[in-house]
């Protein structure tokens, strides 16, 4: 089992970014000693929920305060950068970071209108965009001279420099939640994302994801190293008792969905709604905070004493997973009581598994 880290936290004010930035850089550099093979950063603009921001920006920091530990972004939102500036940038954090960067892309928030209207875009678009994003990438990390002409970008680049350091280039991972994602994203070869998974559904989708991965042909030693790539996205929060990080975590997230609900309503264009099919207990702000809050309990969290968390971890493995990523920090949460979780997690919880990369 590998772990990851994750980091969607919040900035409850513009007096507190610049602490919180570096708070988020020390929780890093905490990850990489307690043996996460990997960090992922989210990318959110205005509200203060992914203080930094600007996830390029800043894995170029992490790459500088790091050695070992995998960076990945869960996910570049990609209508929101031209792609060949992407390209050169993630060319340069690949470099930078001695070939240690992983890139889910997006194609955007489903629920956040206001960051696209703050770029200037609309989300209508925003599918066709990362199409485009995607094959411009693709064709700057060949290293050859090349030209497109596309519906969003028209460009002639004489030959992208620097090249990454993993060729083709870094990999290209993609968020799915839907089974038919699950099963093309397999055809394609693509290591993928997910969250909010329940138990019930992983091993299913896991079982799609292969089927994929047959269909397209792929050989046996890459279907194993895509398998145990797959990444489930859960929350962790470990306490003393299990009472103790119920409670704790319930609280938290009462607060971060508070914090969602009310940008949206305030920060979202009057005409905007999010589709049916996208909203869940979660995400559906008709829906009250005692049934949203036990819903992510259920399906998207593991919480509890370390011996409890570590049989919700056994659990999974048992269900096919062998890549967790762990958000720790949610909602305005302290410092201390993340890296306190952390700690329990990556001391008490990691150690059973074995596969730790670092110290």
């Amino acid at each position: 089992m590998r772990f990851g880290w994750l980091t969607l936290a919040l900035s409850p004010s513009p007096d507190e970014d610049a602490v919180r930035i570096g708070q988020q850089i020390e929780q890093v550099c905490l990850a990489e000693r307690l043996g996460f093979s990997d960090v992922w950063l989210t990318e959110h603009y205005f509200t203060g929920e992914s203080v930094y921001n600007d996830s390029l920006l800043f894995a170029a920091a992490l790459a500088m305060k790091t050695e070992r530990v995998r960076i990945g972004f869960a996910v570049v939102q990609a209508p929101f950068h031209h792609p060949v500036r992407l390209a050169t940038q993630l060319a340069l954090l690949d470099n930078l970071s001695a070939g240690r960067i992983d890139v889910g892309l997006g194609k955007g928030t489903v629920y956040n209108e206001y960051e696209f209207v703050g770029h200037g875009l609309s989300s209508a678009d925003s599918r066709e965009r990362m199409a485009e994003t995607v094959e411009i990438l693709e064709r700057a990390w060949d290293g050859e001279p090349f030209r497109y002409d596309g519906k969003f970008h028209r460009v002639q680049v004489p030959a992208l420099r620097p090249r990454p350091v993993q060729r083709p280039g870094p990999p290209l991972w993609r968020s799915v939640i839907s089974p038919t994602s699950f099963e093309e994203c397999g055809r394609l070869g693509l290591p993928i994302l997910t969250a909010r998974l329940p138990v019930a559904k992983v091993r299913e989708r896991w079982g799609l994801y292969d089927k994929g991965l047959q269909a397209g042909g792929h050989a046996a030693a890459m279907r194993r190293r895509l398998l145990d790539k797959s990444a489930l996205w859960r929350n962790v929060y470990v306490a003393e008792s299990d009472a103790q990080a119920e409670d704790e975590l319930a609280a938290l997230l009462v607060e971060t969905r508070a914090h969602m609900m009310h940008v949206r309503e305030a920060y979202n264009p009057p005409h905007f709604s999010p589709a049916p099919e996208t909203l869940n207990p979660w995400t559906d702000p008709a829906v009250k905070d005692d049934v949203a809050i036990p819903y992510v309990l259920e399906t998207g969290s593991l919480y509890g004493t370390p011996k409890r968390v570590a049989e919700q971890v056994a659990e999974l493995q048992e269900a096919g997973v062998r890549h967790l990523l762990c958000q720790t920090g949610f909602g305005a949460m302290s410092h201390d009581r993340n890296v306190a979780s952390m700690r329990r997690f990556g001391e008490q919880v990691m150690s059973r598994f074995g596969d730790k990369t670092a110290r």
